[in-house]
Formats: structure tokens, C-alpha cells, sequence
């Protein structure tokens, strides 16, 4: 089997892998870039091309799926503390504004 092959692969992979893809397409990554990494997700959530039958079975994770909130923060964390002292001393005042509204 070639690589690139698809055959080897599930109607519910190839499902999976279309709506991922979509769903990068949609944040602005590139279709090449977007297929490539829906199919890394389905490889990674599904253990990769699989044939139904018995005793093929594999567990299903969808702890890929998740990882992209995990980067959260290291945007904020590159900031001086000063700097995010600030912010957040503006946002208590704001909020503080905005409790009697």
C-alpha cells in the first residue's frame, strides 16, 4: 500500500479526519497543513488505518483532540509581571465599574 493511502481506513476515520479538517480550514490553516494534521489527529485518537471485524477492535482516546487547549497562557506568561499586573489591576477596576450595572 502506498503511502497516502486511504483504503485502509474506516468511513467513520475518514468522517472524523474531514470534520477536523474543516475545522482548521476554518481557523485559517492552510488545506495542505489542515489534512495533514486531521489525519495525525485520527491516527492518534483511532491507532491508525483499521478494518472492522473481530478481535480488531482498539481503544478510542480522544486526548489529541483536547491538547489544544493545554497550550493556553504562554502568551500572557511571555509578558513582564508588570505588565500583567497592570492588566489585571485594570480589569478589577472594570469590573468593579460594571458591578452596579
Amino acid at each position: 500500500m502506498p503511502r497516502g493511502d486511504k483504503s485502509a481506513y474506516t468511513d467513520k476515520q475518514k468522517r472524523q479526519a474531514e470534520h477536523i479538517e474543516e475545522s482548521y480550514e476554518s481557523r485559517g490553516v492552510s488545506g495542505d497543513e489542515a489534512e495533514r494534521r486531521a489525519w495525525a489527529t485520527v491516527n492518534k485518537e483511532t491507532g491508525g488505518g483499521r478494518k472492522s471485524g473481530s478481535g480488531r477492535g482498539h481503544a478510542t482516546t480522544h486526548e489529541p483532540a483536547r491538547r489544544g487547549g493545554h497550550a493556553g497562557g504562554t502568551a500572557a506568561a511571555r509578558r513582564p509581571a508588570e505588565e500583567r499586573a497592570a492588566s489585571a489591576r485594570k480589569a478589577a477596576e472594570t469590573r468593579r465599574e460594571n458591578e452596579g450595572k
